[in-house]
């Protein structure tokens, strides 16, 4: 690696020319194969997000989440009618393209334009998404947005250090696990020590590649179950 000096001999970071600040999150509507995402409504995604997250068996998905669980529906539509509101979070509704229903939400967070750095948080999918190819293509068209059109630099995954499955998703994902960060938050009465991931923008020209070969029709056989998981497409891409 080649290490960039200054006057005074100090190693410092490898320039940039031309950098701006990038533009924040918008109202995009992302369309994929197996869901579409679309800014979060209350009107539009309300009533089927309930439904969806009441298909589940008991609250536990809400447990590392900062929200929820919600005692009733009109509980869930005052979160909603607020959260919708947010430029940051910038939250998105994931619809299926099968049912036109919404069966899950996600948000782009902690945006820092300045610095190209942008969070993907909120991951709240219920059993109607959750192991579907739908739920990977939602986290893909996420990200192709942040990298392809928006041009940020960094694009993290942060969650409790405790909540195993989402630590085991974002490895799937392609994120970088970066470390742990104690006592970073209180929530719900509890102490979170947080695992940091990221995916950098050098990584995301292979990421994407292997997102796309793992969503391609030829990689599903006629049970609709994968031929190569997404982490040894990617491996094999990094060869």
């Amino acid at each position: 690696m080649i290490i960039n000096k200054n006057e005074f001999d100090q190693p410092i970071g490898y320039s940039i020319e031309d950098w701006v600040p990038r533009e924040i999150p918008g109202n995009v509507i992302l369309k994929g194969n197996f869901c579409t995402l679309e800014p979060l409504s209350v009107n539009r995604h309300a009533d089927d997000l309930y439904a969806a997250y009441a298909t589940a068996p008991d609250s536990r998905d809400w447990t590392y989440l900062p929200n929820g669980p919600f005692t009733n529906e009109l509980e869930y539509r005052h979160y909603i009618e607020a959260a919708a509101k947010t430029s940051d979070p910038k939250h998105f509704a994931v619809v299926s393209n099968h049912s036109s229903k919404a069966v899950g939400s996600l948000a782009l967070m902690r945006v820092e334009p300045l610095h190209g750095v942008i969070e993907v948080g909120h991951v709240a999918f219920s059993p109607l998404l959750k192991q579907q190819t739908a739920a990977t293509e939602a986290q893909f068209l996420l990200m192709a947005y942040v990298f392809d059109e928006l041009k940020y630099r960094r694009y993290e995954w942060k969650c409790d250090s405790l909540n195993a499955p989402s630590r085991k998703a974002a490895e799937r994902l392609g994120f970088s696990f970066e470390g742990i960060f104690r006592q970073a938050l209180v929530y719900k009465g509890r102490s979170r020590d947080t695992a940091w991931h990221s995916i950098i923008d050098k990584e995301w020209p292979v990421l994407k590649q292997a997102f796309q070969s793992w969503l391609s029709k030829s990689n599903f056989d006629e049970n609709q179950s994968q031929i190569q998981s997404l982490i040894s497409i990617r491996q094999s891409l990094s060869c």
